[in-house]
């Protein structure tokens, strides 16, 4: 991963993070000295949620494992979309 593209990542992560926080979920931004930057969400369950960015014909956020990744039908949204972070409550039911 180059600089940029880790900078960019970490971009679209604080801002889910302050989108998330706004509506009163608590996030945790990881930034790894080794590795892509994670942003974790602990749903009203109590289930931890690692929301990562690919690339995915543009920057996407997913929450999947990266194995779910590899077919069809795993869980993603744009990281440009406006509502990712109601879309990313909706689908994990926090």
């Amino acid at each position: 991963m180059t600089p940029g593209e880790q900078h960019e990542r970490f971009d679209h992560l604080a801002r889910l993070g302050r989108s998330l926080n706004a509506l009163g979920v608590g996030v945790v931004l990881i930034l790894p000295t080794a590795g892509e930057p994670v942003l974790e969400i602990r749903s009203a369950s109590g289930t931890l949620l690692r929301v990562i960015v690919i690339w995915r014909s543009g920057w996407a956020f997913t929450w999947r494992p990266w194995w779910a990744r590899m077919w069809p039908g795993d869980k993603w949204v744009e990281a440009h979309a406006d509502n990712a972070a109601d879309v990313i409550m909706a689908e994990v039911g926090t």
